[in-house]
């Protein structure tokens, strides 16, 4: 994987039902994780990429890949997909720099004015991405605590279902609602009362 950024999304499909299969023969056949890492690395980086922007990205990345191959013994099945146990160590890698996702928030919601929507002012789900987060929702977004803005962002960005996220950061199913409820609130507050992710819950709840 070279340093350039990538420019779209990858395709987004179901997790593989030989994923875990993988992971374990892997441990005798080390070689074998590069399955895992050419299945999901382009999607790993392009989740970076929309929470520290594309120069970090690669860097995040390549290190959830190291830590899920030098943990990759502790993985379990029965408590995450492969997938959403990868999205996991990078909200953690991601976790490290989270003064520096901060600071670049806050410079999207002063360098970046706000656009008006296509469609009415509370359906921009789609718009919470690397182009979306700008103006004053980069602002709110900012302003969350940490735990907070991980789970939304896993469910906007990275479209986990509460479920995934409550594997994913190994914390309990009530929590995730809680804290995206919360979440919401605060962004719909600094938004001056209306809710970009009112479709989420339709999607997610």
């Amino acid at each position: 994987m070279t340093g350039e950024p990538l420019t779209a999304d990858p395709p987004r499909g179901p997790d593989r039902a030989d994923d875990s299969a993988v992971l374990r023969m892997s441990l005798d056949d080390p070689e074998r994780f590069g399955d895992i890492f050419d299945a999901y690395f382009a999607e790993i980086h392009g989740y970076a990429a929309k929470r520290l922007g594309p120069d970090a990205a690669s860097d995040i990345a390549s290190q959830t890949f190291l830590e899920a191959f030098r943990g990759r013994a502790r993985y379990d099945a029965s408590r995450a997909a492969v997938r959403t146990w990868l999205y996991g160590i990078a909200t953690n890698v991601i976790g490290k720099h989270r003064r520096s996702e901060v600071r670049g928030l806050r410079a999207r919601a002063r360098l970046s004015p706000d656009r008006p929507s296509d469609g009415p002012a509370d359906r921009v789900t789609a718009q919470v991405s690397a182009q979306g987060l700008r103006g004053r929702l980069a602002g709110a977004i900012a302003g969350l605590p940490a735990g907070d803005r991980d789970v939304l962002l896993l469910v906007a960005l990275a479209e986990l279902s509460h479920e995934e996220v409550a594997a994913a950061l190994d914390i309990p199913y009530g929590t995730v609602g809680s804290r995206l409820s919360r979440a919401r609130r605060k962004v719909r507050e600094a938004l001056g009362g209306t809710n970009p992710m009112r479709d989420l819950e339709d999607d997610h709840g």
